[in-house]
């Protein structure tokens, strides 16, 4: 069972977004650069953080910051877990001061229908996840 943020559980995101037929290719060829969603998550005074790539290809979910990274969600351990578990909605931990948000929102709501995917991908992950 992979503890959530460790390296495991990030290499099982990245299995779960790669071989995901829905995930892949979502963005056309002519729009330039992938979208890059980067979560950052402060774990009792560390900072533990992975990103997804999608876009161009299949997705890929990596371990630690990214380089150029699209949209920055960053949160405490307890808003993360509450938000990937269900038991809070990322709006209301947004609206509530919990969840902060960085770069191009306007990218993240344009692709809303191809991220919206990312739930049910994550699903059997979140499953087999130890919180």
């Amino acid at each position: 069972m992979p503890v959530f943020l460790s390296d495991e559980w990030i290499a099982d995101l990245d299995t779960a977004a790669s071989t995901s037929p829905g995930l892949s290719d979502v963005l056309p060829d002519d729009e330039g650069d992938d979208i890059v969603i980067q979560h950052v998550i402060d774990d009792d005074g560390t900072e533990r953080a992975f990103h997804l790539v999608i876009g161009h290809g299949p997705a890929r979910a990596r371990s630690g910051r990214a380089e150029s990274p699209t949209i920055t969600f960053a949160q405490d351990r307890a808003t993360a877990v509450a938000i990937a578990t269900g038991a809070a909605s990322a709006q209301s931990a947004f609206m509530a001061g919990e969840l902060r948000l960085g770069g191009r929102v306007d990218l993240l709501m344009a692709h809303h229908a191809a991220l919206a995917e990312l739930d049910d991908v994550f699903a059997d992950v979140r499953s087999r996840t130890e919180w």
